[in-house]
């Protein structure tokens, strides 16, 4: 068995000129990626293109010396293949023509896969910006929120898990959606649905 070299050392080695170090880190993570990308757009030659182009935009990075994310190889590269994946749906969406009419009609569109696929995109987007916003909650509002949202939870079963009232824990949940509201603001997000 290959002994399994971690990725910040292959990034480090690749940098300091070893090619083959990069050969392994896209080895170790073909698998992982090619299914992320090939989940979104459905189609096996566009997920080699954009894996090919996402790897492009890694060797660019690491070539200037501008790779900063330390030990978080992966997520990193996750978030460059996601970023063309959303630029792949901006180029790709073609308007439908209609005979005698240069309106546009909506409801041609509203069954429109690639529509759905760029929509799905910007709610997991959005689901994980929200994600990272809920870690700055206070432990006991975030535990409600994520056993309410995520884990679709009732406040019975969340008083049950937690020892406390169901008017505690709908009091939690309220702080945590005010004080949310209040990350969201000071952080001057703009959550569009």
């Amino acid at each position: 068995m290959e002994l399994q070299i971690d990725d910040s050392v292959l990034v480090r080695d690749y940098m300091s000129g070893d090619e083959r170090a990069l050969e392994i880190l896209i080895g170790k993570h073909n698998q992982r990626l090619s299914s992320f990308i090939y989940s979104k757009v459905l189609d096996r030659t566009i997920t080699e293109d954009i894996f090919q182009d996402t790897f492009i935009k890694v060797i660019k990075t690491l070539k200037r010396g501008s790779y900063s994310e330390e030990g978080k190889f992966l997520p990193w590269v996750m978030r460059i293949a996601h970023n063309l994946i959303i630029d792949h749906f901006r180029k790709t969406r073609r308007m439908p023509k209609f005979e005698g009419s240069d309106d546009f009609n909506i409801f041609s569109v509203i069954g429109d896969d690639r529509l759905n696929a760029e929509k799905q995109l910007i709610k997991d987007q959005i689901d994980c910006d929200l994600g990272v916003l809920i870690q700055e909650l206070p432990d006991d509002q975030k535990e409600v929120l994520v056993m309410r949202i995520y884990k679709d939870m009732s406040f019975k079963e969340i008083s049950e898990n937690t020892d406390v009232s169901i008017n505690t824990a709908l009091g939690r949940m309220r702080y945590a959606l005010i004080n949310l509201r209040k990350i969201i603001e000071k952080k001057n997000i703009v959550l569009t649905s």
